[in-house]
């Protein structure tokens, strides 16, 4: 599949992912709702696997880093983004999530070794301001009411918000690790999002939290969305552009993601942006757009072979 028809297509999906949560909030402990999500995703990966005749067995190579990156992107960061949204609004934790394009570059600095250039720090820096603009009156109510001393936790969940994006960032940059060893995505996927859930379902024991089951049809609609088509399809997508583009550039998806929730509560809850907001997504679009047609790197030169310094040698010779 083309690589902007992935790009597109896990926006999409993402961003209706907002409005798909929702739809699980109330009855289940979202630790549980995220358990019975990767859970879910999980069995249809290993099943998709089996029906095209691939071995469901990784090295052990492979495992250890999909252990890694699975309790990272599954786990973790799933843990302490809904955890986050008990204190924070959910603008606030859209806007640290943005901060990956920030995190991604200098990760992979630091695990990958590649280079950080000015594009990719001006181009994360005007993404950031623009989802920043986008969320601007949320934010805003946000501040007064902290101000006002409605939010006791702020800290906690400022803390748990920034874990997550860490934890996300990490887990994108393991994913290159993953497919140094095995290059089979949705088997990857499968062990990654198994592992993610048992870290999960480890905390939800650990915190006494009841797996209840779910009890309406509107619960069951979003769960089954978030399983198939957030996470099977979205994250299969993802990785596959990570693949691609590289880490540094597919994290901008967290740049459009915001974009096209708003977009979606203009015509499903009625929102009307104003100036500020609309502003707001034109630099996000505008980032992501220079980030993703910026130049690839130029090829190290070739070492030069035998064959090509013989001429130099047979005139160094007849020169002797």
């Amino acid at each position: 599949m083309p690589t902007p028809v992935l790009f597109v297509i896990a926006c999409l999906i993402w961003g209706s992912t907002f409005w798909a949560i929702t739809l699980q909030l109330g009855d289940v402990p979202p630790s549980v709702s995220v358990v019975y999500r990767f859970a879910i995703a999980s069995a249809v990966l290993f099943a998709w696997c089996k029906l095209r005749g691939d071995s469901l067995r990784l090295s052990w190579r492979a495992q250890r880093w999909t252990i890694l990156q699975g309790c990272a992107t599954f786990g973790l960061s799933y843990i302490c983004t809904y955890s986050s949204e008990q204190y924070l609004v959910s603008a606030l934790v859209a806007v640290l999530f943005a901060l990956m394009v920030f995190w991604n570059p200098i990760l992979n600095r630091m695990i990958l070794g590649t280079p950080l250039s000015w594009r990719t720090w001006v181009a994360g820096t005007i993404s950031v301001v623009g989802v920043i603009l986008l969320f601007w009156q949320s934010i805003g109510g946000a501040v007064r009411d902290i101000l006002a001393g409605g939010q006791g936790h702020f800290l906690l969940g400022l803390t748990l918000a920034l874990v997550a994006t860490l934890a996300s960032t990490v887990g994108n940059v393991l994913v290159v690790k993953v497919r140094e060893h095995d290059a089979n995505v949705l088997l990857t996927m499968a062990w990654g999002m198994l592992w993610g859930t048992l870290l999960v379902a480890g905390w939800v024991v650990a915190t006494g939290q009841p797996f209840v089951l779910p009890p309406t049809a509107r619960y069951w609609g979003g769960l089954l969305y978030l399983s198939l088509f957030g996470s099977v399809i979205a994250f299969a997508c993802y990785f596959t552009l990570i693949d691609r583009l590289g880490s540094g550039k597919a994290v901008y998806i967290g740049v459009v993601t915001p974009v096209i929730s708003v977009l979606l509560s203009i015509r499903l809850e009625n929102f009307r942006p104003g100036v500020i907001e609309c502003l707001g997504m034109l630099l996000c679009l505008a980032s992501v757009a220079w980030a993703l047609i910026a130049p690839a790197p130029a090829p190290a030169p070739a070492l030069a072979t035998a064959a090509d310094i013989e001429p130099e040698l047979e005139l160094l010779k007849k020169a002797s």
